[in-house]
């Protein structure tokens, strides 16, 4: 600014603020703006001291909270501050708000600010010193000159300032860097120096960000590597390792640093051309091979992906890994291969029945292999379910295979699997056979009297030797599983037939279980009953129904040809036609009811099915009995026994409770 300028602008500046009009239109737009904002705000313009300054706790705070933005200017200010040395400048950085971060310069100027409170922790807003460049750029929000009378207030007439905004990436002013001096050394270059500051702050913020993300990102990419549940191992073009996950190390039985720099080859023997098929860029999805661990041999899914660098070649790549048994596992628990029975739900109290559960007990925990022996519905899987759970392979997959349900030809493909291209039709890929998937739990062989005579030789192959050869392939795969087999059929005799191979029944039979027909059974005919009831009920959301007391009579008098798997059906049956209503003779099946019309032929039976019924519904009296007494000792517990307290809980009388205490010979 010229001092004809000069002149022209303090004439304007005095009548301004002596009549808040402006005389001439040769004023900034910029500068007349921010006057009329200050003259409006009652800005002092003898004054020009800032009287807001934070104290020395809030400017700590202060500090703390805009420590990345100081950090990072302050070298350049320093730089800006080295250039100007000597000249009477002084540069600082301020918040958003004007308060003042940081101030540097000579000794001598620092003084000279310091009588206008141009100090650390000071606000140069408008509002608090009128027209200056920090605070007129916080409103305009663009880099400005001020200079001599363009400042609002009179004791900033002597300084120059200029400033420029520091924005964040997403726009906002964060700050302003800010180079004020004498007015007369003015010069429209400092303002350019100040922006060029400003610019290279806000490029050294942007860059800081980006790496802070590349660090949380780098962060998050290491925890998910080593919590991954896969065996992880980087290994680079030629195939070396490079590290290891803490799964892999565990597998491997040696640490990532052991194995650093070591090819791959040495763990995978297979994968011998790993570092040709890296360089091609060639993906491995779900090969299966060997890994040489720490505990010998074992079978895994391999998958490997290169890695790229900007210009198309391959740096490396991730090889992820996982033991065949642990995918197994994984894909039997969401198939459904696991046993959902234990033997509190086996419902009965007849002697035979009892004895079979004994002995299914006592069988869980041996090694040897179990036949279930039992017309069809007793309850063969049932049976097997348990003793699975009541095993130490309950954690192991429960494997269920109905050998009289796959045709013969298909058999050997259903229990041992094959390889790719193994016959015309075969699966891509090959498939797993269910001793694979049963590996480390339970194979149960249903309706193993069904198996044809060619298979038998293969499955008493399997069971000596604990080890298959999937069709099409010579490989040998060990394989960890307790077999279990059922059948409706007398195997000994089958053998003497012809139908049945001795030796392998001598296999199968270690511990033989039978379990006896519905029939045979008939007190348990009501606890099956009414297990029933409750269990369907509660599928079907509806309220157990009530039973006439006939119906119960006619099913305990029926022969249930098909045992306890065509009760469970009758009692879904009526349940439905019932629609949750009372079950009378109407909802009985035909068959049923037809069974009913040779009396003379049932009299024995059925005084024996009557008196069992009856024994039910003794014993069910019992239990509501002894219901009764431990709810009414509970009550007395919780309210002190108080016996007003223990009505209004139940809603009935005092008296009704006095009375239901001498039944159980209760006193307080």
């Amino acid at each position: 600014m010229n001092d004809l300028q000069s002149n022209h602008t303090q004439q304007l500046w005095k009548a301004f603020i002596e009549s808040g009009k402006l005389t001439s239109d040769h004023l900034s737009p910029i500068v007349e703006a921010s006057w009329r904002r200050c003259y409006a705000a009652g800005v002092d313009p003898y004054d020009g001291c800032s009287h807001s300054i934070l104290s020395a706790r809030d400017l700590e705070q202060l500090l703390r909270e805009r420590a990345e933005l100081t950090k990072i200017a302050l070298p350049i200010m320093q730089e800006l501050n080295r250039y100007v040395a000597g000249s009477g400048f002084l540069v600082m950085l301020t918040n958003e708000r004007g308060y003042i971060m940081e101030v540097l310069g000579t000794p001598e100027t620092l003084e000279q600010a310091r009588k206008i409170n141009f100090i650390k922790g000071a606000a140069w807003g408008e509002q608090e010193v009128g027209t200056n460049a920090i605070g007129t750029v916080l409103q305009e929000k663009i880099p400005l000159q001020i200079s001599s009378y363009e400042h609002y207030c009179q004791r900033h007439h002597v300084w120059t300032c200029s400033a420029a905004p520091i924005f964040n990436e997403q726009k906002q002013i964060i700050g302003v860097l800010n180079m004020s001096g004498p007015s007369p050394e003015a010069h429209q270059h400092t303002l350019g120096m100040v922006v060029s500051a400003a610019t290279a702050i806000m490029f050294e913020l942007r860059l800081h960000a980006q790496n802070q993300e590349i660090i949380r990102i780098s962060e998050r990419m290491h925890n998910v590597f080593m919590s991954i549940s896969d065996g992880v191992m980087i290994i680079d073009q030629e195939g070396r390792i490079v590290q290891l996950n803490p799964v892999a190390e565990n597998l491997l039985g040696r640490s990532s640093r052991e194995m650093e720099e070591q090819l791959c080859t040495t763990v995978f023997p297979e994968l011998k051309k790993m570092g040709e098929l890296l360089r091609s860029g060639q993906e491995i999805n779900y090969l299966e091979t060997f890994l040489q661990g720490f505990s010998g041999t074992i079978s895994c899914i391999i998958s490997v992906q290169p890695f790229w660098n900007e210009d198309g070649s391959v740096n490396g790549g991730v090889l992820i890994f996982n033991p065949l048994k642990k995918l197994r596992s994984l894909v039997n628990r969401i198939s459904g291969a696991h046993a959902s029975f234990t033997f509190q739900d086996i419902i009965g109290q007849n002697p035979k029945l009892l004895e079979a559960v004994q002995t299914s007990r006592l069988a869980a925990d041996k090694r040897s292999n179990i036949l279930l022996q039992g017309e069809s519905g007793t309850g063969k899987e049932l049976f097997a379910q348990a003793i699975h759970n009541a095993s130490s392979r309950r954690h192991g997959p429960f494997v269920a295979l109905n050998c009289g349900a796959i045709p013969r030809e298909l058999l050997g493909s259903e229990l041992f699997g094959y390889v790719d291209g193994a016959f015309t039709g075969a699966r891509k890929g090959g498939r797993t056979g269910k001793f694979e998937l049963a590996s480390g739990g339970t194979l149960f062989l249903d309706e193993i009297g069904e198996m044809p005579l060619g298979k038998q030789v293969s499955l008493l192959r399997a069971v000596q030797e604990k080890e298959i050869t999937r069709i099409g392939d010579d490989k040998v795969i060990p394989v960890d599983v307790r077999i279990i087999c059922a059948t409706n059929k007398d195997l000994r005799a089958e053998v003497e037939k012809g139908n049945f191979r001795q030796d392998l029944y001598y296999r199968l039979n270690v511990i033989r279980i039978k379990l006896p027909a519905l029939r045979e059974r008939p007190e348990d005919i009501p606890l099956q009953f009414n297990y029933f009831l409750e269990q369907t009920s509660m599928k079907m959301e509806m309220p157990v129904p009530q039973v006439e007391p006939a119906v119960l009579g006619c099913l305990c008098r029926y022969d249930w040809p098909g045992n306890v798997r065509e009760l469970q059906n009758v009692v879904e049956r009526m349940i439905n036609i019932s629609n949750g209503r009372e079950i009378t003779l109407n909802h009985l099946p035909q068959e049923i009811m037809q069974d009913q019309r040779h009396p003379l032929e049932k009299t024995s039976k059925a005084v024996l099915t009557e008196k069992s019924a009856g024994k039910y519904r003794q014993q069910q009296k019992l239990m509501q009995s002894q219901q009764e007494k431990q709810e009414l000792e509970h009550l007395l517990e919780i309210y002190g026994g108080n016996i007003t307290r223990i009505a209004q809980a139940k809603g009935v009388s005092r008296n009704t409770i006095y009375r239901r205490m001498r039944r159980h010979g209760m006193e307080l």
